[in-house]
């Protein structure tokens, strides 16, 4: 009898293993584990204290687990320097933009493909007359629509332009991976519309780990969120399995939603 054929798994670009740290008696991640696959958007939700900026530190190289491991690209990061996951593939974005306000556009965007050489700061001046370096800056910034605008003080963009310039910079790194906590916070509502469908569009060069508190930009984007609860993962699955969760809708959903279970 032959067997039905099944459907391959691809296998995860990022990778926790049983992430585990303390402060104390304060347990912040208890044998934590998820993973992100090619091509998708994995959403990290949770309520405020739940462990998530802890566990991100963790996955981002600023905060080494007590126990557990970090994969990236099939090869184990977990004692690395932050700014050696960087250079590995592993891009973050933060919820405080970390841009160079009183710089240009590209001046940000050339600064990110410096540090995908490995490079420490110099000068601007010979930095921009580097063509390789300015090319991959501008390749950056004409995947996220920001080219026209590249001699621009950063200071002058629109905060959802800023959260876009974050992407380019980091797409100079060449990631294999996205980390992106709260990249919705500050928007409006239309801000927060038209980044949903940028970060749709984005998954395909990189897969995506979403910390976010806006639940309509995570259940429009994820194809799995986990849930994070007192430094524990409660549930993972699809966004209508997490809206079904009856552990979910008591411990975070219907918080969220002012005590009523979110449909």
């Amino acid at each position: 009898m032959t067997e039905p054929m099944t459907e391959p798994v691809s296998a995860p670009v990022l990778e926790v293993r049983g992430l585990s740290k303390a402060f104390g008696a304060l347990v912040a991640s208890r044998n934590i584990s998820l993973d992100l696959r090619p091509g998708e958007i994995h959403a990290l939700i949770g309520p405020n204290g739940a462990g998530k900026s802890t566990l991100i530190a963790q996955i981002a190289g600023e905060l080494m687990p007590d126990r557990g491991e970090v994969w990236l690209g099939g090869q184990e990061v977990t004692g690395w320097s932050t700014a050696a996951r960087a250079r590995a593939g592993l891009a973050r974005t933060f919820q405080i933009s970390s841009l160079a306000m009183e710089m240009t556009v590209l001046q940000n965007a050339v600064l990110g493909a410096l540090g995908a050489r490995g490079k420490v700061m110099r000068f601007f001046a010979p930095v921009l007359g580097d063509r390789a370096l300015v090319e991959r800056a501008m390749a950056a910034l004409e995947a996220v629509g920001l080219q026209d605008l590249a001699a621009l003080r950063v200071a002058e963009l629109s905060h959802g332009q800023r959260r876009q310039l974050e992407v380019a910079v980091a797409l100079t790194l060449a990631p294999k991976a996205f980390l992106m906590d709260e990249p919705m916070a500050g928007l409006g509502t239309s801000g927060s519309r038209r980044l949903t469908g940028f970060l749709d569009g984005l998954r395909e060069r990189a897969p995506i780990l979403l910390i976010e508190h806006d639940m309509d930009a995570v259940f429009a984007l994820a194809d799995r969120v986990s849930v994070l609860v007192g430094g524990e993962i409660i549930a993972t699955g699809s966004a209508a399995e997490i809206r079904g969760d009856a552990r979910v809708q008591e411990a975070y959903l219907g918080e969220e939603a002012g005590g009523e279970a979110v449909p």
